[in-house]
């Protein structure tokens, strides 16, 4: 089966890609450059000129007017085309149907949980792989 590439050789379409790396080594500002590179016609190095499409960005860990939007705004990302979930009143988790739906309503192509810890819901335990594994396979479906 071939594959569609958002980035060869790192990063393909219809599969979960996991950035890691440890605190402060940059991980969100490149998730944040990705999400730019998607939206405004503008690729990182290396990567090959897509036409812009819509993205859904969640974060836990940093506020969305005071920092996400800032740092999408100093990468060029068009901010018509970066997406956020609601999960004010009813967090959201990964195995939400909301996250299916946003991307099913606005044809996202690209979804970037960061991080990925804090949308795995209360009850599952992320060192359990029987527990995580589930969630994951849903997600790439």
């Amino acid at each position: 089966t071939s594959v569609d590439w958002l980035w060869f050789p790192y990063i393909p379409f219809g599969k979960l890609t996991i950035i890691q790396g440890n605190p402060g080594e940059g991980k969100t500002y490149f998730a944040m450059r990705l999400a730019a590179a998607c939206t405004n016609r503008k690729p990182l190095p290396g990567m090959e000129t897509l036409e812009p499409f819509n993205i859904i960005y969640q974060t836990a860990e940093d506020g969305l007017g005071d920092t996400v939007k800032p740092r999408l705004m100093e990468a060029d990302a068009d901010l018509e085309r970066v997406l956020v979930i609601d999960d004010r009143d009813t967090p959201l988790t990964l195995a939400d149907e909301r996250i299916a739906r946003a991307i099913r309503e606005n044809n996202a192509r690209l979804v970037i949980i960061d991080p990925v810890q804090a949308f795995l819901g209360t009850d599952v335990d992320m060192n359990r792989a029987n527990e995580v594994r589930p969630i994951f396979r849903s997600l790439g479906d």
